[in-house]
């Protein structure tokens, strides 16, 4: 069994049904015996990006997430202190949730985003290599 943690740019393209995927990340993502969980962090990304107008989302987007059968992963005060203790690398607030949320619950987080993969953060790029 394995414990994922899904980056925001990943929860859209799978709730878009975006062929991008590596197999065996589809295989990973559709098992129900893993657990694979979208942080809050990501809602609340999506919900201000949209509303800003930098993105587009589905109406529905809980429900979808909940549909696809991932859990929801809150954001605790310790995550948000383990966040506020990263290296400053880790700029934007987002990624850093992500990534204290992935540290501290023992996840591997599933992104394409290049530093984080280069962080040395327990990952797996979903299209690429690694």
């Amino acid at each position: 069994m394995k414990r994922l943690l899904l980056d925001t740019h990943v929860v859209l393209w799978w709730l878009q049904g975006s062929d991008r995927f590596k197999d065996s990340i589809v295989v990973l993502l559709k098992d129900a015996r893993n657990e694979v969980f979208v942080s809050a962090a990501s809602v609340w990304e999506i919900a201000i990006k949209q509303s800003l107008g930098k993105l587009e989302a589905p109406d529905d987007l809980l429900d979808l997430i909940e549909q696809s059968g991932f859990a929801a992963l809150s954001m605790s005060s310790f995550h948000a202190e383990q966040a506020g203790r990263l290296p400053l690398a880790h700029k934007d607030p987002f990624d850093r949730m992500l990534i204290a949320q992935a540290q501290a619950e023992g996840l591997i987080l599933v992104t394409h985003d290049e530093a984080i993969l280069s962080s040395g953060v327990r990952c797996l790029d979903p299209i690429g290599t690694r």
